[in-house]
């Protein structure tokens, strides 16, 4: 079973820069990763996915440019490195993982979540 867990998160001023990581047990590439986050009283959305299909990473339209997704495989780590944090990206995040072939974020087609971690951006 693979486990996830996900730590980084805290409070950030706006414009400010942060990095969060995913720990996942037993990762290999078979496996897509999914960054995900979750704001209070709105769906769980999808930040970002690296595909086990291509190799590429995707990201939603309102992070491009300011997140980037990336992999340390001797640690077996997925990093979200977030810069020009604003307001708006307060939300728990979560990492998230499938042995579907996929390159997508939809949330439906990961099987293996990780706990979440708050990310909280305010002056």
């Amino acid at each position: 079973q693979l486990q996830l867990v996900e730590s980084g998160g805290g409070l950030v001023l706006p414009g400010g820069s942060l990095t969060l990581s995913c720990s996942v047990s037993g990762f290999t590439s078979d496996y897509a990763i999914g960054w995900f986050r979750q704001a209070p009283g709105k769906e769980r959305e999808g930040v970002s996915c690296l595909s086990n299909t291509d190799g590429r990473t995707y990201y939603e339209d309102s992070v491009k440019g300011r997140f980037t997704t990336s992999r340390d495989n001797a640690k077996d780590i997925v990093y979200l490195q977030m810069n020009s944090l604003k307001p708006e990206d307060t939300a728990v995040y979560y990492c998230a993982a499938t042995k579907r072939n996929i390159a997508t974020m939809n949330r439906n087609l990961y099987d293996y979540w990780g706990q979440g971690t708050q990310v909280t951006v305010s002056s």
